[in-house]
């Protein structure tokens, strides 16, 4: 197996990948894009940022990219309406890129093209990565894997269109450059896309501070069920189907409520489960360092970042916060 040497290790990383993207495309006829299921900005926006550099550089070459659908915020990115979420079809391509993918189980109906691709390749920065294809490019320092494909591609082909795409996906997985994650390079890099033109004030507040009054009405009830543990040092909230109902919600509204919660005042890790419609429970929890959730939601089949991970779990819902509480209680003594 062909392979990047990991890089967990390293603190800081190269602007430039070690190979890049028009180097993996020579002599290609077809490639697949995928990233994990239920895509965020990072995941909508790395994906579409390809994607629309391969159309506008190799019209001749066939090219899909699988997402299952993405959040309206983000439909106004470019070719974004080209995104197929339908996965019946068989189909099998010379390359596949895997995308902000900590494992091939989160690529949900697109793992049958990834299985049958000639080539895969995955670029990630999840530090719970499991470096599944024939290619891994995994950085975990980087803020965001739209930072590590803007190093994959010619700066001088990234139109203000792809820049749309790279900053979307870095602004969302900074928190907007105000996540740990973010460093010098992430700035440089969300600079000198903002020197393509791209109404980067606009991107922001419609993307990321602009809330539904569905969002606001299910913080709402979050902020109302939280309750706090370990001497306040940690905050939870469990949300049900009927809370969701009740507000008129759906799971994507509930995008940034764990964070808000993190930023009480005194609290170290903030844990929110809320309700599938399959009767499972997705955890998100958020930390500020003083406690590794990537290691926690690990050892319950999901994968993250040290301060910013989750999981799907079964089970009555207080027994999985029980369960979690107990993690954590391991990791603060």
């Amino acid at each position: 197996m062909e392979t990047i040497e990991k890089m967990k290790l390293m603190e800081s990383h190269e602007e430039k990948a070690p190979f890049g993207a028009d180097e993996l495309l020579a002599g290609t006829e077809s490639v697949a894009i995928a990233g994990h299921v239920k895509p965020d900005g990072d995941c909508t926006g790395s994906t579409l940022a390809l994607y629309n550099y391969i159309k506008n550089n190799y019209p001749k070459l066939r090219v899909v990219l699988y997402l299952e659908p993405i959040p309206n915020l983000f439909k106004f990115l470019q070719r974004s309406a080209e995104i197929v979420s339908d996965f019946s079809e068989d189909a099998s391509y010379d390359l596949f890129f895997s995308l902000d993918c900590g494992d091939g189980g989160r690529l949900g109906g697109a793992i049958r093209y990834f299985e049958a691709s000639k080539k895969t390749i995955c670029i990630d920065h999840h530090i719970s990565n499991q470096s599944f294809a024939d290619v891994n490019y995994i950085v975990p320092d980087a803020s965001s894997t739209s930072e590590l494909v803007f190093g994959l591609l010619d700066e001088d082909k990234i139109t203000k269109e792809i820049a749309e795409c790279l900053y979307v996906g870095i602004i969302h997985d900074t928190g907007v450059f105000q996540y740990s994650c973010t460093s010098s390079q992430t700035m440089n890099i969300a600079g000198r896309l903002m020197d393509k033109g791209i109404n980067y004030p606009d991107i922001v507040d419609k993307t990321f501070f602009e809330k539904t009054f569905e969002q606001n009405r299910i913080l709402g009830t979050a902020l109302l069920k939280a309750e706090r543990y370990f001497d306040d040092r940690c905050i939870a909230c469990i949300i049900t189907a009927k809370d969701m109902a009740d507000c008129h919600a759906l799971p994507k509204h509930l995008e940034g409520i764990v964070a808000q919660l993190r930023s009480t005042k005194g609290v170290d890790v903030a844990v929110l489960i809320y309700e599938n419609a399959d009767k499972t429970f997705k955890v998100s929890m958020r930390s500020n360092g003083a406690l590794d959730v990537a290691t926690i939601c690990c050892k319950h089949g999901g994968g993250g970042h040290v301060r910013a991970a989750g999981a799907t779990m079964t089970g009555d819902p207080k027994d999985i916060l029980q369960v979690l509480l107990e993690d954590m209680k391991e990791q603060l003594q």
